[in-house]
């Protein structure tokens, strides 16, 4: 029990401090717009620990224009918020990976509304440290890392270190894992290491164990107050062109600036980056849902590089726009 309130506890402080602005009380022009505003409804949405950070900075500013709209929001999962949708026990499932076949045939219908990526992450205290961040991850290193291969950094970096190599992963249903495994060809099942629950448990585990190496997305990576890595963390850098070490234009990892922009022109691949969805039941039909959703594609993209995420192109934007007038 202790453990899991230290779980929750953590997901409450990053989920606030990713998404760290207050209300504002607004100029006269957006107070004449809330007072004036007829909107009214509930709006529940639950599922990846991923776009959490986005939803909750969407629904602030949402509610500002929108004052007589309540927003519930939850974690727990990309598979929780797929479960909850495909359901009907949310209006929208918070889900960072694609969308399945299988989920379509049941009524799934995904709208992507930001881009995300998996980074992997060390502790700062490694005693490698160094030449993990010199070295990089390849495909063939990370799959061998979540696949029990390494039982020491010696065998990780080709040395005769003897010192133990842990390996976290989640435990739970997500994007996260799912997305990472796809970028070395396996899926979130095949996944082997130290299984903890959620985004801030695999951060908060790896922070603790100076030998610990795990993966998270952007938000729960770096301090979106500072757009450096949560302190305790760095983030290992990807070696893309597999040469055995990180070249200078590989180098864009010290803050989340200069990642969002590598991921945006390509040169953090893809996987581990991704879109990430809300998704319904079918075509939505509740007034306040409908808004949300266009709000998010359209307003509420100009929110999305200082919470650390990548805005959509306007391609993407209108294919999920379209969804909601088939």
């Amino acid at each position: 029990m202790k453990k899991w309130l230290a779980i929750a506890s953590i997901f409450t402080l990053v989920g606030t401090t990713s998404c760290k602005q207050p209300a504002q009380s607004g100029n006269s022009q957006d107070t004449n717009i809330a007072s004036g505003d007829t909107l009214t409804g509930d709006i529940s949405l639950s599922g990846a620990f991923a776009l959490y950070p986005m939803v909750v900075r969407w629904a602030d500013e949402f509610k500002q224009l929108h004052p007589n709209v309540r927003i519930d929001i939850s974690g727990g999962g990309a598979g929780k918020g797929m479960t909850d949708a495909l359901a009907q026990v949310v209006d929208l499932g918070m889900v960072s990976r694609e969308i399945y076949d299988v989920e379509t045939e049941k009524g799934a219908l995904g709208f992507a509304v930001v881009k995300d990526a998996v980074v992997a992450t060390v502790n700062v205290k490694n005693p490698h440290f160094a030449e993990i961040c010199a070295k990089g991850l390849t495909k063939a290193s990370a799959q061998a890392l979540w696949n029990n291969q390494y039982s020491s950094y010696g065998e990780f970096l080709g040395t005769n270190s003897d010192v133990p190599v842990h390996v976290y992963t989640r435990s739970d249903a997500c994007g996260a894992a799912e997305t990472w495994a796809l970028w070395f060809g396996k899926r979130q099942e095949q996944l082997q290491g130290t299984a903890v629950y959620g985004d801030p448990g695999v951060s908060a585990a790896v922070q603790k164990d100076r030998v610990g190496i795990g993966y998270n997305n952007i938000a729960y990576a770096y301090d979106m107050r500072t757009h450096k890595p949560y302190e305790g963390l760095a983030v290992i850098p990807i070696d893309v062109n597999e040469n055995g070490q990180i070249d200078e234009d590989e180098k864009f990892y010290e803050n989340s600036a200069d990642l969002i922009a590598a991921i945006g022109d390509g040169r953090y691949p893809s996987p581990p980056a991704r879109d990430l969805y809300l998704v319904s039941n079918g075509v939505p039909e509740k007034p306040a849902v409908v808004e949300f959703i266009k709000y998010a594609l359209t307003e509420g993209q100009k929110y999305a590089i200082e919470t650390g995420y990548i805005p959509l192109p306007e391609t993407t934007i209108n294919e999920s726009l379209k969804k909601l007038n088939p």
